[in-house]
Order: structure tokens, then sequence, then C-alpha cells
């Protein structure tokens, strides 16, 4: 008797498993030139900002390279956006600071296990989240409860970054004594590096101005790493950010306290949240301009992929990027070439290009992280809905008001906790 097998279709398998893939199998050539100039623009504007987020991270200068290589990679393979750039985001790098920064007790080793630890474990929550297709997440949070969240981050970070502005060091954690002690802060101002912050300013105004089609924060911070150099300006207490191990990344396991690691479970799990639905959010819209769905739970599984990968590589948490995502669609980015292309472009910095970031001042990247901050703040969005919906403005409120004094971390357990009610 004959037994008939089942035929397995091993590329319509793996294309599943790899929905990036079936998109870069069915690749058309016309589409080439387009995601060259995206992915060169998409990188002008993921270095700087992946280095000042790192700076936030309390992390080397080199992990914000290292969160967007492979990170982009895995992406690019597992996710189902054509358009979606991943890597380090304001809200996810402030979250970890939020969590670790106390934990570490001042241990710049330690900080850095931990920062990959928590990475891990927020990598590890959204894939179980994707076995058990809870892709429905992404309506736990409505937008009004992340409006909040994310203008509330953005302030507590632009407060956070007057000390590298100004040059002093803040003896508070939290945002309302910082603010109560402003005037005496103010009094320490450093003032070389109050004016190499204007300096880095008024070049990002200038590039915006007269060539927007230019990365106006990488012209920043190289001018600014630029006279650092030539002016010898460290003599005058400048601070740097020093010399950079370059190369490609070890791949380790964290090593790490078990008592700590216990601190950082409920954490990475309100950060894969807030991480996931922030990524819903701009891959949606942008998948809506240009035609297509989105997997929720392959998002998900992508997201935890992703992150894992960026814990193994010594890098930190990411999410889906907005602005490197606009900068890619406004380019014409096609297809996940970009983050491909992107991502090596990366990596050859991180092999070969790592000496000159070494003089890139402490006071040009606050700058850029206000700046990058500014853009997540819409306190008339929040506003309006006092006209529209009264109840939306009541939740965005709440937790904006949360994160702004209770702090990032209690802010956002509200905020999930706010998003349980209103989904039930």
């Amino acid at each position: 008797m004959r037994v008939n097998f089942p035929q397995w279709n091993t590329r319509e398998s793996l294309t599943q498993l790899l929905p990036g893939l079936a998109g870069l199998l069915h690749y058309q050539k016309e589409w080439l030139r387009d995601d060259l100039r995206a992915a060169l623009s998409v990188t002008a504007v993921a270095l700087p900002v992946a280095i000042a987020y790192a700076q936030l991270t309390g992390v080397s200068a080199v992990a914000g390279l290292y969160s967007c290589i492979l990170p982009m990679l895995i992406y690019a393979l597992f996710g189902t956006s054509r358009q979606l750039i991943v890597g380090p985001d304001a809200a996810t790098c402030a979250v970890i600071a939020a969590v670790v920064t106390p934990l570490a007790a001042g241990d710049a080793k330690v900080h850095w296990q931990l920062v990959m630890t928590m990475t891990l474990m927020t990598g590890a929550w959204c894939l179980l989240a994707s076995r058990f297709r809870l892709g429905v997440l992404a309506e736990f949070l409505s937008r009004p409860i992340l409006m909040g969240l994310l203008n509330g981050v953005a302030i507590t970070i632009i407060v956070g970054q007057f000390s590298k502005i100004f040059g002093f060091s803040f003896d508070s954690r939290y945002l309302l004594e910082r603010l109560a002690g402003g005037a005496e802060y103010l009094s320490r101002t450093h003032w070389p590096t109050l004016g190499m912050s204007l300096v880095t300013l008024l070049v990002f105004l200038l590039v915006k101005r007269l060539r927007p089609q230019l990365p106006a924060s990488m012209v920043a911070i190289a001018v600014a790493g630029l006279l650092v150099w030539l002016l010898d300006l460290q003599q005058y207490q400048l601070a740097v950010v020093g010399t950079i191990e370059g190369g490609l990344p070890e791949f380790q396991a964290p090593v790490f306290d078990l008592g700590l690691s216990r601190e950082l479970v409920m954490p990475a799990l309100n950060l894969a949240m807030v991480s996931f639905v922030s990524m819903m959010l701009t891959a949606r819209s942008f998948a809506a301009k240009n035609g297509y769905d989105i997997d929720p739970d392959k998002e998900f599984r992508a997201l935890g992929f992703a992150n894992i990968a960026s814990g193994l590589s010594q890098g930190f948490a990411i999410s889906g990027a907005d602005s490197r995502t606009a900068v890619n669609d406004a380019n014409g980015g096609k297809s996940q070439l970009v983050s491909v292309i992107a991502a090596l472009l990366i990596a050859l910095v991180a092999l070969f290009l790592t000496a000159p970031l070494q003089y890139i001042p402490s006071a040009a990247l606050g700058v850029v992280l206000v700046i990058a901050s500014l853009s997540l703040i819409d306190i008339k969005g929040i506003w309006k809905l006092r006209k529209r919906d009264n109840g939306a403005f009541t939740l965005a409120l709440i937790t904006l008001l949360a994160v702004l004094f209770i702090g990032v971390i209690p802010g956002i357990t509200l905020a999930v906790l706010l998003g349980l009610f209103q989904f039930i």
C-alpha cells in the first residue's frame, strides 16, 4: 500500500516565519535607487541619535551603534512593515535609565549588565506575548494614554538634559525637586559648556533653515566635535564622549545578580508593552499610507527577537523609531532593504570610524536629545481632546501628571492599569 505524506513547502514555511524575507525575495530592481537614498538618509539621522540615546541610557556611546545594527537586520527579516525603522527610542531609554541607575549605584559595569539584562527580559516578554497571540494589546493602551505618557517622558528627558547643556550635576533624581532647585542649579553653570550648547543649537537651526535636505543633528554634532578637536576645548573642562573601543560587539550573556534581576521583571514587562504599542502606532500609520496591512502578532515577535539581538550584542532596548521611519518614507524607501543597508553602514562606523566620536561634547548630545524630545511633546493635541472627547482628555492628563509627579516607572505602571480598565 502506498502512503502519501504531506508535502511541505519549505519556501512558504520560511516566508511565514520571516515575512520580511518574502519581501526581499520579490524585490523589484527599480526600487534600489530609492532604497539606497532612503538608507543613507536614515543612517545620517540614526547615528547622532543613537549616540545621544546611549548617553541617556547611561552606557558607552558604541552601545548606541550596537543597538541599531543587529536589531535592524533582525526586523528586516521578521517584521511585517516595509517602512518601519527600529532602533533606540527616547521613551525606552528614559525607562531603562530610571530603572537601572538606582540599582547600579554608580558602578558602570553593573549598569551596563543590568541594561542588557532588562533588554533581554523585554524581548522575552514580547516573544511570550506573540506566542499567545496577544497582538490585540495594540489596542490596550489607547492613543490618549500614550500621548500623556510620551509627553511626560519627553518633559522629564528635557529637564534631565539641562545638566549637560549648562554643565552642572543634579543632586536629586526626581523632576519636581530638580525644578524646585532650578535657580541654585543655574548658578553653577559652566560657561564653556553652555557656549558649546549654544553653538550646537545655532548650527542645527542654520542647517534646518538653509539646507533642510541635510541631516541637521549630524552636522551640528560634527561641527561641535571638530571645534573640540581643533581648539583643544577639553582644557576648559568641557565634558566629551571620550575614548570608544570600536569593533564588532562580543556576543555574551549578561552576568547579573539574581536579587537585582528580580527588580527588572515588571519594569521590563511595562517597557515591552509601551514599546509595542508605540511601534504599532508608527507601523500602522505608514502601512495605511502605503496600502498594506500589519500583523500585530508577528510584530510582537519581531520586536522580541530584535531586543534579544540587541541585548546579546551589548546594546539596549529598542522600539519603532517614528522620526527615522518618517525619514525613510519621505525619501521613497520601498522595502526592508533600507534597514539592511543602514545597518551595514552603521556597522562600518562601529568598526572603523569610532575614533572621531571621542571628541563629541556631551553638551552637543544634550542639545540633540532635547530637540528629539521636543518632537514627542504635543500638549496642544492633548488640549484638543478636551473638546472632542472629555474622557480621552482625562486619561491623557492623568497619565501626563503621573509621569511628572511620581516618576517615569510608576507613571507607566499607572498607564498600563488605565489601559486595562479601559480595555475591560
